[in-house]
């Protein structure tokens, strides 16, 4: 099931949402205002990363919509900079610096064979028992990777071998994400 891509307007909206839930948050500014109708009011998943010089910061995200896309980033972009285990919690003083990036998510699809991934389109989702693991589309383009490396960087992710999403009992689904950079031009 495809999604409608976000137009110019909706996407500087979602920034400006993540930003302000951020604000909020960090520094008590007032709750962004959250969209009930049209596209940003549909359910979708989403992922906020959040790097301070080039170096991540935070990012955390959903697959399973939890609600309007609006709500979702304002609710992901408080996790990614409260919640992330990798990281210290982002202070009040970090927020001017940082570079706030949103991904919106299509619906998940099964991957049956690697040669279906496409670099710079599929995002991968891996899972084996209680292990999970999943890279962003822009990763691989990032570190420039082929689909198999971008396989086992995922499986790595997930705490599992590089080979183990070739594993009867491995799941593997791909997906696309539609990203949103900063509103400052980082």
């Amino acid at each position: 099931m495809s999604q409608p891509h976000l137009g110019p307007t909706e996407k500087a909206a979602l920034l400006g949402i993540a930003r302000a839930a951020l604000r909020q948050k960090l520094q008590g500014g007032p709750a962004p205002a959250l969209p009930e109708a049209g596209p940003l009011a549909e359910p979708r998943g989403a992922f906020v990363t959040l790097r301070r010089g080039g170096e991540l910061r935070g990012c955390i995200g959903t697959f399973t919509p939890t609600g309007p896309l609006a709500r979702v980033v304002a609710e992901m972009a408080v996790a990614a900079a409260t919640q992330d285990p990798r990281f210290p919690a982002v202070e009040a003083g970090e927020l001017d610096d940082l570079d706030v990036h949103v991904s919106v998510l299509s619906p998940r699809r099964p991957m049956t064979d690697p040669s279906e991934i496409v670099i710079g389109r599929d995002g991968i989702l891996v899972r084996r028992g209680w292990h999970r693991g999943t890279l962003l589309p822009v990763v691989a383009v990032e570190n420039g990777w082929d689909a198999r490396t971008f396989l086992a960087r995922t499986c790595l992710k997930a705490g599992l071998p590089p080979d183990a999403w070739e594993a009867a009992d491995a799941q593997v689904e791909l997906f696309s994400a539609e990203e949103l950079g900063s509103p400052d031009g980082e």
